[in-house]
């Protein structure tokens, strides 16, 4: 039974019904997935506080249509209302029936302290990642506000916040997956440019010349190689040696299709 605006009931004659749809319901308890539930309102309730009360945040929804009737987040439920919800649909658009908020930005993300290794993932494929261990919740929600970033998170307590526009709840607990998951989601394979960030400040790497950093190579990589590219930021420097090599067939396997 969930707990705050909502409590179960079998009587549906006073009750608010709800159905959610498609990958929602691997987000709600087992038996209400893909089935009519109905929920006795305990307090006056917007149709946002109701879906996140059944542990849904709001990021992960894409339309709702209260009697057939798309409506926005602050829509006062009543007894016998009847509340659908849909997730983010990948080839139908939905936009004329109602927008609950912009077009996510493309590829700029923030992601919690939990997801170190997806963060250096998606700079590996170039991807604008800002992650710092001992982010705040409070500090992810601001900078996605501010910077226009999309929360990645495996907290949905954090994708509740009203500060934050577009997030994704991470359902993955493997790097490679997860990886997988947010190219799939944001659709973003046509905006891959892999080994052109610093895994290290997430900042677009410039080449510069070999004689400038010179002095900061080992001989046999001052003898092999002739192209350099530093960060701007930390002074870090790259080069297409055995690391990169590793790097590649990595990024490969990122962006193979799933079977």
């Amino acid at each position: 039974m969930p707990t705050g605006e909502l409590a179960w009931t079998a009587d549906t004659g006073d009750g608010v019904c709800f159905r959610f749809y498609g990958e929602l319901n691997e987000l709600i308890s087992p038996r209400k997935r893909g089935v009519l539930s109905w929920f006795v309102l305990r307090s006056p309730t917007c149709v946002k506080d109701a879906i996140e009360s059944l542990g849904v945040p709001h990021t992960e929804v894409a339309l709702i249509l209260v009697n057939g009737e798309a409506v926005g987040w602050g829509e006062r439920l009543a007894p016998g209302d009847r509340v659908s919800v849909y997730p983010l649909f990948t080839s139908l658009d939905v936009s004329s029936l109602g927008r609950l908020r912009d077009d996510p930005p493309a590829g700029r993300f923030v992601l919690d302290g939990h997801l170190g290794r997806l963060a250096g993932l998606l700079r590996m494929l170039g991807l604008d990642a800002l992650y710092r261990r001992d982010y705040a919740d409070a500090e992810i929600a601001q900078i996605s506000h501010d910077e226009g970033r999309i929360v990645l998170t495996r907290d949905r307590g954090l994708l509740k916040r009203a500060m934050v526009v577009h997030g994704y709840l991470v359902r993955s607990d493997a790097p490679h997956t997860q990886v997988r998951e947010v190219l799939q989601r944001f659709g973003l394979d046509g905006a891959l440019a892999p080994l052109t960030r610093c895994l290290r400040c997430n900042e677009v790497l410039r080449p510069v010349d070999k004689a400038d950093v010179a002095r900061r190579l080992l001989p046999r990589t001052k003898r092999y190689y002739e192209e350099f590219w530093a960060c701007p930021r930390c002074g870090r420097v790259y080069w297409e040696g055995s690391h990169a090599a590793h790097m590649r067939r990595t990024v490969r396997a990122l962006m193979a299709r799933r079977e």
